[in-house]
């Protein structure tokens, strides 16, 4: 089944059943700009729990790669995934980290397997992280969609 593309906002998924919002975090706990703002907007809950993760409240290394899921209504999670280094270009490379974003998109197709759950989300690391949709949404095939995980992309109205 292939990636379904909708117009309308990532932070009211579509659909049935348990539903995962998968987004892209920064490895320096930063959280103010890009989707964060839309998904703070609806819930306290990913924001402050993504600070407690920083300060190493929580039992998951805060490292490139790693994603925590957070619970924000019934059917909902936020899955944060540390998928950019810092927040800006360094000698010309974005803060895009492909390698991490492979890594934790296994997490959440383990998490989306175990639970159920059909993945969302806007085209992550491709905002303010600067990353190509293309190399993007070729790691989503191989990664979620090859494993018969239903994932919706959504392009904001």
């Amino acid at each position: 089944m292939p990636i379904d593309y909708v117009k309308g906002d990532a932070t009211r998924p579509k659909g049935q059943g348990l539903k995962v919002i998968v987004h892209v975090c920064n490895d320096i706990g930063a959280w103010g700009k890009g989707f964060v703002l839309a998904i703070s907007r609806r819930w306290n809950e990913p924001e402050a729990t993504y600070r407690q993760w920083y300060r190493g409240k929580l039992d998951i290394p805060f490292k490139l790669g790693e994603v925590q899921f957070v619970k924000v209504e019934d059917d909902i999670y936020v899955a944060n995934m540390i998928g950019q280094r810092g927040l800006r270009k360094v000698r010309g490379i974005p803060p895009v980290r492909y390698d991490a974003i492979e890594e934790g998109l296994k997490k959440v197709a383990d998490f989306a397997i175990e639970n159920n759950a059909t993945i969302h989300m806007p085209r992550i690391g491709c905002g303010l992280a600067g990353g190509s949709w293309d190399r993007v949404e070729a790691i989503i095939e191989k990664v979620l969609v090859s494993r018969g995980i239903q994932v919706t992309v959504y392009d904001y109205k």
